[in-house]
C-alpha cells in the first residue's frame, strides 16, 4: 500500500513538471515557449526569487540592527539631556543652598543687607531666574528681587510652592510648569516658571521663625533643552514629566491641551529605567525612561516602530538603483547563459530545415552541446537514415505493385469486346460490306496500338484522344449510329501528357450506361481546354452524354473505393474491365489527389465527367521521368503507401509542394506558356 502511494506521489510530481504545458502553460504558438525564451525566464524567475529572498533576509537583517541602533543612540542622548537637565537643577538648587546658607541662616534678618546680597545672586544667573522672594510663615512677602510689586487678592499660603514647603520641612520641592503670578512685571510679559522652593530659618532680635524661600526658575532654559534634544526626527521625540506621570515638558504639549493627542504616561510609574517596548493596537512603540536624580522627574523617549530604512527619499533612490542594477546584470547574465545552452538545440532545428528544403545533407546535421542533445542530434540522424531507407524500399514496393496493376487492369480488357467486334466485321464481309470492315479492323488495330503504347504508361494527350476516337467509331459501327460523338480539344492540350486509358473506360460508361434506351438521339460530347492560374496550369477534359444522369448520392459512389467491388462486377458483363475508381485512382497516384475525375450527374440531365490534369508539356525527358516514377515518388496519396511518402516529404522537404503543382516537379513547359 505504501509502495503504490509513493508510486502515486512519484508520477503526480512527474506530472507537474514534465506533462505538456503544466509547468509553463504557454500556447504553442507564444515566442516564449521558444527553448532560449524558456531558459531565459527560468533563470530571470529564479534571479528574481533569489533577489527577493536575500533582500528580504537583508531588510530584516537591517531593520532589526538599525532599530537596535536607534534605541542605543536615543538611550545615549536621553541620558546626555537627563544629564544636562540634573545639572541645572543641581545649580538652581546650589542657588538656593547658596541664599539660604549664607544669607539667610544664622544671621540677623536685615531685609536691606538680604536684598542686596539676593540682588547679587540674581544678577549672576540671570539668565536662568525669574525672581527670588522670602515669605514670612503667614505668608507675608519679606524681599524679593528684582524688586516688584506683590499682585493684590494673592493668597500665598494657598500656593503650591508654599503649601508643598510647609508641609515637608525638610525638602526641596520643584513645581510644575506655571505662570509666575505673584508679582507685577512692569513690561507685562508673562513668564513660564519652575518654582523650587523651602522652608527656611529666619532669625531675628534673637527670636526664630520659619519662613519660605522661592526661587522661579526660568522654564525656558528646560524648553531649550528638550527642543534641542528634540531634534528634527519625526519618528522620535523626547517629553519630561514628574514621578506621578504629571507632563512638565512635551513636544506636542499644545495638541494635549487641545486634546488632539494623547500621552498615555499612567504607565510611566509601572516603568523602570531603560527600554520597553509598549504594543497599543496595532502598532508598536519603544518607549526609554530615565529619572532625574533627587527631583523623581522622568525624562522619556518614544520611538515609533516606523519604516526607516525608506524613511528618506535619498535612501529609497539608491535602494532603488542597486536593485534596478542587480536585475539588469541578472538580465545580461541570464541572457548569454540562455543563448550559449540553447545554440546547440536551435542550430540542430536550423539544421533540421534546411535539410527539410534541402539544402543541407544528413551528414552536416550539427550536434554538439550537451550530452542529452548530441545524443538527439545522433538519434535523428539515425532516424532519418532509417526513414529514408523504409521510404525508398516503400517506394520499390508500391511501384512494382502500380506496374503489376497496370498490367493486369489492360489485360482485363473484356475479351467480348474484341469478341464482338471480330463478330462485327465477319458480318460485314459476308454482307459485302468489304469497306467497313477495312474502316473497323484498321480502327481496331489502331485501338490496340495506342492501348500497348510500347509499354509506356505516360502518352501524349494526343494519342489517347486517337485512342479514345478509335474506340467511339468501333462503337458507333457496332450501334449502328444510335448516337453521335463530337470532339472539341484546342492544340496546347494535345501538346501535354497523360496516363493513358484514360478516356476509354469514361467513354464506355457513357455507352452503356448513359445511352441504355437512347433511341438514335444519343449525343457524347468530348471537350478539352487548359484553365490558366496564377502559379500553375491544369488541362481539363470532360466527357458530357444526354442521357438519364444519376441521383447525387450515385455519381459521389463511382468514385469511392468500397464502390471498386461493385464496380468490377460490373464490368465483367460489359465494358473494358477498366472501371472509373481506377482511372481516377491512376490520376491521383501520378499526378496527387488535388487531380483526377470529379462526376457531375442529375436524373434525366445526363452525366458530365471532368478529367482534370497537369498543364506538362509531352518531352522524353517529362516521359521519362514519369514513367521512371519520379514524379510518383513524390506525389502524396501513393496507393497504399501515401502517408509514408507524404512523412518523407515533410521531413526531407520538396515533395509535399509537388503533390499540388505537379509540373513544378519537371522540367516540361506548360504548352502556350514561355
Amino acid at each position: 500500500m505504501r509502495i503504490s502511494e509513493k508510486g502515486e506521489k512519484k508520477h503526480f510530481l512527474q506530472d507537474i513538471f514534465f506533462k505538456k504545458g503544466a509547468f509553463l502553460p504557454l500556447s504553442l504558438r507564444s515566442p516564449f515557449r521558444s527553448f532560449h525564451n524558456m531558459i531565459l525566464m527560468s533563470f530571470m524567475l529564479l534571479s528574481i526569487i533569489i533577489i527577493l529572498f536575500l533582500s528580504s533576509v537583508l531588510y530584516l537583517q537591517f531593520s532589526a540592527r538599525l532599530k537596535e541602533e536607534r534605541e542605543t543612540q536615543a538611550e545615549q542622548l536621553l541620558k546626555q539631556g537627563g544629564n544636562r537637565l540634573e545639572e541645572y537643577l543641581i545649580s538652581m538648587r546650589q542657588i538656593s543652598d547658596a541664599m539660604y546658607y549664607d544669607v539667610i541662616k544664622g544671621s540677623n534678618l536685615n531685609l536691606l543687607k538680604v536684598n542686596t546680597e539676593m540682588n547679587l545672586l540674581y544678577e549672576a544667573h540671570k539668565e536662568s531666574l525669574v525672581s527670588v522672594a522670602i515669605f514670612s510663615g503667614g505668608g507675608k512677602l519679606l524681599t524679593a528681587v528684582p524688586n516688584s510689586t506683590e499682585k493684590k487678592n494673592r493668597k500665598v499660603v494657598e500656593q503650591d510652592f508654599f503649601t508643598s514647603a510647609v508641609q515637608q520641612v525638610e525638602n526641596l520641592h520643584f513645581s510644575l510648569p506655571h505662570v509666575q503670578n505673584l508679582f507685577d512685571d512692569p513690561s507685562f510679559r508673562t513668564h513660564w516658571v519652575v518654582s523650587l522652593s523651602r522652608v527656611v530659618e529666619l532669625s531675628e532680635n534673637g527670636a526664630s521663625s520659619n519662613g519660605v524661600l522661592l526661587v522661579d526658575m526660568n522654564f525656558n532654559t528646560i524648553e531649550r533643552m528638550m527642543e534641542k534634544l528634540n531634534g528634527e526626527d519625526q519618528y522620535r521625540y523626547f517629553y519630561l514629566c514628574d514621578k506621578k506621570g504629571n507632563l512638565i515638558y512635551h513636544p506636542r504639549m499644545r495638541e494635549i491641551l487641545r486634546n488632539d493627542f494623547q500621552e498615555n504616561t499612567e504607565l510611566l510609574s509601572e516603568l523602570d529605567d531603560g527600554i520597553h517596548h509598549i504594543k497599543a493596537g496595532s502598532n508598536s512603540r519603544a518607549i526609554i525612561v530615565d529619572t532625574i536624580g533627587y527631583t523623581g522627574w522622568k525624562m522619556v523617549a518614544v520611538l515609533e516602530e516606523g519604516n526607516r530604512i525608506f524613511a528618506s527619499g535619498g535612501m529609497l533612490y539608491y535602494v532603488f538603483i542597486l536593485i534596478s542594477l542587480t536585475l539588469l546584470i541578472s538580465l545580461l547574465f541570464n541572457q548569454l547563459v540562455s543563448l550559449r545552452l540553447s545554440y546547440p538545440i536551435r542550430k540542430l532545428n536550423e539544421d533540421l530545415e534546411k535539410m527539410g528544403e534541402r539544402r543541407l545533407s544528413m551528414e552536416d546535421i550539427a550536434h554538439y552541446g550537451s550530452t542529452e542533445i548530441i545524443h538527439l542530434g545522433k538519434t535523428l540522424v539515425q532516424s532519418f537514415r532509417q526513414i529514408d531507407r523504409l521510404t525508398e524500399e516503400k517506394i520499390e514496393q508500391q511501384e512494382e505493385k502500380r506496374q503489376t496493376e497496370m498490367d493486369a487492369l489492360q489485360s482485363q480488357i473484356n475479351p467480348h469486346f474484341l469478341y464482338n467486334t471480330l463478330e462485327s466485321v465477319v458480318w460485314m464481309i459476308e454482307s459485302g460490306k468489304k469497306d467497313d470492315a477495312v474502316f473497323m479492323v484498321t480502327e481496331l488495330g489502331s485501338f490496340f496500338r495506342i492501348s500497348l503504347s510500347g509499354g509506356k504508361n505516360i502518352i501524349p494527350l494526343s494519342q489517347e484522344l486517337q485512342h479514345a476516337k478509335n474506340y467511339m467509331n468501333i462503337q458507333q459501327i457496332r450501334f449502328k449510329d444510335k448516337f453521335k460523338v463530337d470532339f472539341t480539344v484546342s492544340e496546347e492540350v494535345l501538346r501535354c501528357l497523360t496516363v493513358k486509358l484514360i478516356l476509354q473506360p469514361i467513354l464506355e460508361n457513357a455507352i452503356y450506361h448513359g445511352m441504355a434506351g437512347v433511341d438514335e438521339d444519343g449525343e457524347i460530347h468530348v471537350r478539352g481546354e487548359m484553365i490558366k492560374g496564377e502559379n500553375s496550369s491544369m488541362v481539363l477534359l470532360s466527357v458530357e452524354d444526354n442521357g438519364f444522369g444519376m441521383t447525387e448520392e450515385k455519381a459521389e459512389s463511382l468514385l469511392d473505393t468500397e464502390a471498386e467491388i461493385s464496380d468490377f462486377s460490373d464490368r465483367k458483363k460489359r465494358g473494358s474491365g477498366v472501371g472509373l475508381i481506377n482511372v481516377h485512382r491512376r490520376i491521383q497516384l501520378r499526378f496527387g489527389t488535388r487531380f483526377g475525375l470529379r462526376i457531375h450527374s442529375e436524373p434525366d440531365e445526363g452525366t458530365r465527367v471532368e478529367v482534370r490534369l497537369p498543364a506538362i508539356e509531352y518531352t522524353e525527358e517529362t516521359q521519362k521521368s514519369l514513367e521512371h516514377g519520379n514524379m510518383h515518388s513524390s506525389t502524396d496519396g501513393f496507393h497504399g503507401g501515401g502517408k509514408d511518402n507524404e512523412r518523407k516529404s515533410d521531413i526531407h522537404g520538396g515533395g509535399g509542394s509537388h503533390s499540388d503543382d505537379s509540373s513544378a516537379a519537371l522540367s516540361g513547359k506548360i504548352p502556350g506558356g514561355e
